[in-house]
This record gives C-alpha cells, structure tokens and sequence, in this order.
C-alpha cells in the first residue's frame, strides 16, 4: 500500500487492479490513504470506494493522451 501511495505521489494518476481483478484509475487530487486501517479510499461520479490497501496486485502508470472522440 505505501509503494501505490508513493507512486501515486510521484505520477498523480495510476490505474491499480486488485486481487479481485476490479480496475481502478485513481488520482493524487481525490484519494486518501488510511495507514492505520490499511484501506485506499476514493471518489468517482458514481460512488465513494474503500479498498483493501493489501490488496492491490498491479500498478500501472497512465501517461497523456489524445482523448477519443
């Protein structure tokens, strides 16, 4: 957990994919990080989610792009 939120620090955007297989592209401006509890707390249009901190398996980098139109 503490590597996504120092990459997280770093890059400002990831995408993470947990032991569930659930994808996630979460940004620096709108996720928290509670060490205590070990859980990964952010905000999308349609919902708030709490993640297990543990249970990330991957991390991706999201680099710029042309969006699609």
């Amino acid at each position: 957990m503490e590597s996504v939120h120092e990459q997280l620090k770093q890059w400002g955007e990831l995408i993470i994919t947990t032991d569930a297989g659930d994808t996630y592209e979460i940004h620096l401006g709108d996720t928290t990080f509670d060490v205590d509890k070990r859980l990964i707390k952010f905000t999308t249009p349609d919902a708030e989610y709490v993640i297990e901190g543990d249970s990330v398996e991957s991390v991706k980098k999201h680099f710029s792009h042309e969006a699609d139109e």
